[in-house]
């Protein structure tokens, strides 16, 4: 049971019934409805980010009252959870039919998953917050499960390998867009930042060691951009853990 004050599972939009609702029996404002809401919120929580986020805010976006927006949602998490899912809506899935290879179709998933924490970075923390069980979020899960299921694993290794994949997937997009929002603030461009970073953390007596080895590292990996060092390092670790997905297929 939910402690008093928090909502619990059940609580969901989508299991209130409240995620299919257009609108509150009765009078409502005129102008509105749920898709232009979620919209609009979408728009300032990629603005503004979550803490700049209220029902006030998005009523006077909307120019309306903010009671307005209650016709449409009973409370702001509601409506988080409407938004969560609406940006899952944009994610592209794999051709059942285009005949490609399961790895092929898992790296495209991946690439997906980690372009939408990039493009919406309070999606990772709603992420972890809800149950993600929007009709856009489900069928972006299903279509990672049969990608999976493909590639020979038995049933119960399933949702460890679609685990490895996608928490390493969540983990670096989320850092991915904290540091490109971190360096949109400076005005600088990703890699104006990133140069004077390591010019600057180079001074510090204690470093010296530790980062000329790292960029002994850096400099091996390649990449003349920081976005094509971050692509390089994440398509690698990628097929590092694809190659392991097919290794425990192999093992007895």
């Amino acid at each position: 049971m939910a402690k008093a004050g928090r909502e619990g599972p059940r609580d969901s939009v989508w299991l209130s019934g409240e995620g299919r609702r257009t609108a509150r029996r009765g009078r409502q404002p005129s102008g509105l409805d749920r898709d232009r809401i979620t919209a609009v919120t979408v728009r300032l929580l990629d603005a503004e980010g979550l803490t700049g986020f209220s029902m006030r805010r998005l009523a006077t976006e909307l120019n309306v009252t903010a009671m307005s927006v209650y016709w449409y949602v009973d409370t702001k998490d509601q409506l988080l959870e409407l938004a969560l899912d609406a940006v899952f809506g944009e994610l592209r899935h794999p051709d059942p039919d285009a005949g490609l290879d399961w790895r092929e179709e898992l790296r495209a998933l991946a690439r997906e998953n980690r372009a939408l924490l990039v493009r919406h970075p309070w999606t990772a923390r709603l992420v972890g917050t809800y149950l993600n069980i929007g009709p856009h979020s489900l069928a972006f899960s299903r279509s990672v499960q049969n990608v999976v299921r493909r590639s020979g694993l038995p049933a119960h290794r399933l949702t460890g390998a679609i685990s490895a994949v996608f928490q390493f997937v969540y983990g670096y997009g989320t850092i991915e867009g904290r540091f490109l929002a971190r360096v949109a603030d400076t005005g600088l461009s990703p890699d104006e930042y990133f140069e004077d970073s390591m010019s600057a953390v180079t001074e510090m007596p204690d470093s010296v060691g530790v980062i000329e080895d790292a960029q002994d590292i850096m400099a091996a990996r390649g990449g003349d951009t920081v976005a094509e060092m971050l692509d390089r390092d994440f398509e690698f670790a990628l097929d590092l853990l694809i190659a392991g997905i097919d290794a425990m297929v192999e093992r007895p």
